[in-house]
């Protein structure tokens, strides 16, 4: 399985870094906020042997007016029950407008991550 995301959600996670350090995804089963990728601090939400390293998420470095910005990786894990269905696609971390219902660190800046998946072809 392959963890992609897009120049706005790259963008964003630039944001959420520059306010909490290090972050991660735990892609949601659908409880709170349908299935979307929620973004956390890394290390605040608790994994187990019931979680499935997906790979990361390469966030390329970036040339600014104020300097370089050095690139950085997010790990991304779901449920080993849901990597069960998902195992076949290539996901997409999307960034697109309005609140999501879920805990996810974008949710107070009027946007939310949302999986993009296209099946894998054999």
């Amino acid at each position: 399985m392959a963890v992609g995301h897009t120049p706005a959600a790259a963008a964003q996670l630039r944001r959420l870094r520059a306010r909490h350090g290090d972050l991660m995804f735990h892609q949601s089963g659908g409880c709170c906020d349908g299935s979307s990728p929620m973004c956390f601090a890394d290390g605040d939400f608790i994994l187990s042997d019931a979680d499935e390293f997906l790979g990361n998420v390469e966030v390329p470095p970036l040339e600014g007016e104020d300097g370089h910005v050095e690139g950085f990786t997010v790990g991304v894990w779901m449920s080993k029950e849901q990597h069960r269905v998902w195992a076949h696609t290539e996901l997409t971390i999307d960034l697109v407008p309005g609140r999501g219902a879920g805990f996810s660190l974008e949710a107070p800046d009027g946007v939310r991550f949302l999986v993009r998946s296209d099946v894998c072809r054999v």
